[in-house]
């Protein structure tokens, strides 16, 4: 990390001196005013911000509690170690963490030179990431944007993305952004996170962990198939290439998704097929045989009924 950056985030801290000099344990009231212990993003965020970082607190232990906005932690140098609804996680220099509002967190005690940045972000400051990627035509995006609202089970993920150059880079970039109160830097970290997303999505590899791994593994391989052979892809030869039975996969696809496999197939098909009318000039009835219809009537009827608008009339609206 930036010599400059980790000198910053290294400081300690007013709650650190006291903890230094004979505090216990936490005190809550600089993290909420409710009884149950909920980390209040008002108590963190600046009326009318979106995102702010903080240092970790290190020298103490950090009961148990969940957060009302999504935190992203980068261990900048050193370990953490993070209890994470029951499971233990260890964090290491380069490792990035996301946590869903849902989570159940505590934190072990992390000495001087355990130094890691943790980001306030309501879930809002993603709308502008959210709109970039919408734009990638990779299923594991959606994978990654419903771990964040919670549509999967996972409360967290857990990235491995050290010496990755492009994505420590624009991490450093958002601290550097904040700390130095750059103007214009609510649509700079927005932007910011968007590009983190796209290299994160062509990083999956990195994902070390969830805390729902089994099914992660599960729907990762489901999602996989459907990106590679939307045009050909049936149940039955998924239930080939998985080693089992056609009804026990429909069921387990349906439970872990809350979407069946025809609709997560159209799902993916008729995005492919928005962005080639966005950004080819492809005939339609071509486009309907690349996505893998056959039936044109259906394809007419279903866009309409997905988009408000026909193929044509969307194409002159988005062409680039």
């Amino acid at each position: 990390m930036n010599k400059e950056l980790l000198e910053k985030l290294s400081i300690i801290t007013e709650e650190e001196k006291m903890i230094l000099n004979g505090n216990k344990s936490i005190d809550p009231s600089i993290y909420t005013e409710k009884e149950e212990f909920i980390i209040d993003s008002k108590k963190l965020l600046l009326k009318g911000k979106l995102v702010q970082i903080r240092p970790h607190t290190r020298f103490i232990y950090f009961p148990k509690h969940k957060h009302n906005y999504i935190e992203v932690i980068y261990m900048c140098n050193g370990t953490t170690t993070h209890i994470l609804d029951g499971e233990r996680i260890v964090l290491e220099q380069g490792d990035l963490l996301f946590l869903s509002q849902n989570v159940t967190q505590e934190i072990y005690p992390a000495k001087k030179e355990d130094i890691a940045v943790n980001f306030i972000i309501l879930p809002e400051f993603f709308d502008t990431a959210f709109k970039m990627i919408n734009n990638e035509e990779n299923l594991f995006k959606d994978f990654l944007l419903n771990c964040l609202s919670n549509s999967f089970k996972s409360n967290y993920l857990h990235f491995h993305i050290k010496d990755i150059l492009p994505i420590e880079n624009l991490i450093e970039n958002m601290i550097w952004t904040i700390l130095n109160d750059v103007p214009y830097k609510r649509s700079i970290n927005q932007t910011t996170m968007g590009l983190l997303l796209m290299h994160l999505l062509n990083h999956m590899d990195k994902m070390v962990s969830v805390n729902d791994k089994k099914s992660q593994d599960f729907i990762v391989k489901v999602l996989k198939y459907i990106d590679e052979n939307y045009k050909t892809a049936t149940l039955s030869e998924l239930s080939n290439i998985l080693n089992c039975n056609i009804s026990w996969l429909s069921k387990e696809i349906k439970k872990k998704t809350n979407k069946t496999f025809k609709e997560i197939l159209m799902t993916k098909r008729f995005n492919q097929a928005s962005y080639l009318l966005k950004n080819t000039m492809l005939p339609i009835e071509s486009i309907i045989q690349i996505v893998g219809y056959d039936n044109s009537s259906y394809f007419f009827r279903k866009f309409k009924e997905l988009n408000n608008l026909t193929p044509n009339e969307y194409r002159v609206k988005t062409y680039v």
